[in-house]
């Protein structure tokens, strides 16, 4: 599926639900992060993804559903990422060359376990506290 179906089902909420895996969510942030300032981007995010889980029944549990803090991480991962190394022709082949994103534990290099996995993380963004969170070298980030 090309960027601009993927974007459009998730948007419309027709992309199976086997399909909203990590690498889904990472593309929609990717292709936000193209069209939107990081500000706009982290917003459409947020309530796509709420609105995505509402209409396929993925029910916000405890340990499921939405998660403001590895939302907000992983927005600012694909945004260092995509700074520091430009985008590619397509969001596949931006995470085919930035492998380093396609790992989940990723976020426990910053995080402890209990602190990301705490309801508090869950609900709202709270800063790492192993080490900060990446920013691109070249710009400061904006918003």
């Amino acid at each position: 599926m090309n960027d601009e179906e993927h974007l459009r089902r998730f948007e419309d909420h027709s992309l199976p639900k086997e399909q909203w895996n990590h690498r889904a969510h990472l593309k929609v942030a990717y292709l936000y992060l193209n069209r939107f300032s990081k500000p706009e981007a982290m917003e459409r995010l947020r309530v796509g993804i709420q609105t995505y889980n509402a209409a396929q029944g993925i029910q916000d549990t405890p340990t499921g559903g939405y998660h403001e803090t590895m939302t907000q991480v992983w927005l600012q991962f694909v945004y260092t990422a995509l700074r520091q190394f430009g985008p590619a022709d397509t969001a596949d082949a931006f995470f085919d060359a930035q492998t380093q994103l396609c790992d989940k534990r990723t976020p426990l290099l910053f995080y402890s376990r209990d602190l990301l996995m705490s309801p508090e993380a869950k609900h709202s963004f709270v800063a790492p506290d192993l080490a900060p969170l990446p920013q691109p070298l070249d710009k400061p980030i904006d918003g």
